[in-house]
């Protein structure tokens, strides 16, 4: 087999590095990270007579399901709200009877405006645009704190962003901001969208250590007449409810994902 002179070798290799050096760039460029859930559970040994689980509800914007709280307090159910700055200056009345009862509710940030937390211009998830950059993911997370903050008196320890998805960078920003990312890992209403039926049978299959979230902010959907369906049903299996801040989360186990 005849070889090829090294000065035409050298050639080739030089054009294939160009071509590479030209053609990279863009390929990394769009080649951005997907969101992604952050799936955790409690770590709680637990027995048959004494499952665990962790009722988290967020407070997008709109309004206030007061059927479902007024459950949780007649019950005794604690659960961790995540709520947005807008809406907390939109409820007073929530926010007060929420408040009232800090025994049951811990009031966390869900940021100032319900913005996802994915950064780069264009990126969005579920039709809701994302941060353009990091100064604006900051401002979003500091803005909700700020509004806890002074609807409580406490600042928050979590934070759980719009839609639930991340980037990776996101997720290192806040926790350098020196916040805890909240997840979950059963999806019981899926945004307020799900029927009563549907959500009744998502319930049924929490285990013990789930960390539920749902909406509280719709109560034009069947989210609350699910909810307390399906938390009846849990306390019939002697299930007892935490706030986060009341245990210790863990990420889930693969097989949970």
């Amino acid at each position: 087999m005849q070889l090829l002179p090294d000065t035409h070798v050298n050639a080739r290799m030089k054009y294939l590095f160009v071509t590479l050096f030209i053609v990279l760039p863009p390929l990394v460029a769009i080649a951005e990270p997907r969101p992604i859930e952050v799936h955790q559970v409690l770590a709680v040994p637990g027995t048959a007579d004494d499952s665990v689980a962790a009722l988290t509800l967020d407070a997008c914007d709109g309004a206030f399901d007061a059927d479902l709280i007024r459950f949780l307090i007649d019950n005794r159910i604690a659960a961790t709200i995540f709520a947005t700055k807008k809406w907390l200056n939109h409820n007073p009345a929530a926010v007060s009877l929420l408040t009232a009862h800090s025994d049951l509710f811990d009031i966390e940030n869900h940021g100032a405006n319900h913005v996802p937390a994915v950064i780069g211009r264009n990126r969005e998830v579920y039709g809701i645009r994302g941060e353009w950059d990091v100064a604006h993911l900051k401002r979003e997370v500091t803005r909700g704190a700020e509004a806890v903050n002074a609807a409580t008196g406490f600042p928050p320890q979590w934070y759980r962003g719009a839609t639930g998805e991340y980037d990776p960078e996101a997720i290192r920003v806040i926790e350098a901001m020196g916040y805890k990312v909240a997840g979950f890992s059963v999806n019981a209403d899926d945004g307020a969208t799900l029927s009563r039926r549907r959500i009744v049978a998502r319930l049924r299959r929490v285990k013990n250590g789930d960390i539920i979230i749902a909406h509280l902010n719709r109560p034009d959907s069947d989210t609350a007449e699910g909810l307390i369906e399906g938390l009846k049903l849990l306390r019939d299996r002697r299930f007892r409810f935490v706030k986060l801040n009341d245990a210790q989360v863990v990420p889930a186990p693969k097989r949970d994902r």
